[in-house]
């Protein structure tokens, strides 16, 4: 059966992806479908497999090494693949029909590769997903490299934060925006200074939600602390859900030699979502701990657990100690 050309774009529902394939789109706009949902929806290049109408994929911000089968699987098909990502590989499948950007260094997210691919085209944008990922430092010099403004940078970094923290939840009900539709809305925008201006846009909707959120959050203690490590329990909650990512991204800014955790009550009862938090001094041992649970997987700086069972949270916290107890 012969198929009309269909492209589909693939990408994170998070700052980083968003804003990776915000960069492409305006610098090459082009037809697709897209498929995106909540950050730790990750297993995304099936849904194209489902489809099987597929000709071209981009695929953003979404681990090789979570979606080996069906990369194998579209390659298998002929279809033709551009994978840009930062997290764990496994073994990249070499082909004809792929092309990649893979870079695990605890120091790049997709936004800064796509950047680099791009040579700067839209390197604003570039800004606000770093920033999202926690990569302040990147962010900032490449910001400053083009002159921008102090108080500009601090609104990118807002912006970023912003879309960063709507990524997260256990499901899209628990977003304020669909990744679509947040993607769908950003992309008018070539500017992302622009949304400052809007009243009641997309920017004023998430700092409200996010105020409202961390005003739940900011008065909570850690569970578990040492010299090394603090370990952080939220309640099953949505405002907790949407929080923790953002959460631990300032708790790891807050403090720096730490390696930190921020475990989220799964409306199950009997498990935690994770959020793994390298020390910034060092960004190593996220994804090391993480990838030792069944549910568990990330990069460097930044990493998570889907679903960590009750019975094993102290072995977890063991794993924590193994990797960053020690200087």
């Amino acid at each position: 059966m012969s198929k009309h050309s269909l492209h589909y774009d693939v990408f994170n529902g998070d700052a980083d992806g968003i804003c990776a394939l915000l960069q492409l789109r305006l610098s090459e706009p082009k037809n697709s479908k897209l498929i995106t949902g909540v950050k730790r929806d990750i297993q995304l290049l099936q849904q194209v497999v489902d489809q099987q109408d597929a000709t071209s994929v981009t695929v953003l911000d979404i681990s090789m090494e979570k979606n080996q089968e069906a990369l194998r699987s579209l390659i298998e098909n002929k279809v033709n693949i551009f994978y840009c990502d930062h997290h764990r590989t496994g073994v990249a499948p070499i082909s004809p029909h792929l092309k990649s950007l893979l870079d695990t260094s605890s120091d790049v997210c997709t936004s800064l590769l796509i950047n680099l691919l791009l040579n700067d085209s839209h390197y604003l944008w570039a800004c606000v997903g770093a920033f999202g990922d926690n990569l302040s430092e990147q962010a900032t010099a490449l910001a400053l490299k083009h002159s921008v403004a102090h108080e500009d940078i601090d609104f990118l970094n807002q912006l970023g934060t912003l879309i960063n923290y709507n990524g997260y939840g256990g499901s899209i009900e628990d977003l304020h925006f669909h990744p679509k539709a947040l993607f769908e809305s950003l992309l008018k925008y070539p500017n992302p200074l622009r949304l400052r201006d809007q009243t009641d846009g997309v920017f004023q909707q998430l700092k409200s939600g996010f105020e409202r959120d961390w005003n739940n959050v900011k008065s909570i203690q850690a569970t578990y602390s040492t010299q090394h490590i603090d370990i952080y329990i939220l309640p099953c909650q949505a405002w907790a859900r949407r929080i923790s990512g953002t959460y631990g991204n300032w708790l790891a800014n807050e403090h720096p030699k730490k390696a930190i955790a921020v475990l989220t009550a799964n409306p199950s009862g009997d498990s935690h979502t994770v959020s793994v938090r390298s020390p910034l001094m060092n960004r190593e041992g996220a994804d090391d701990v993480c990838s030792q649970f069944a549910t568990g997987g990330g990069r460097k700086a930044a990493a998570g657990i889907n679903e960590l069972p009750e019975r094993v949270v102290s072995l977890f916290i063991e794993k924590m100690e193994e990797r960053f107890g020690s200087a």
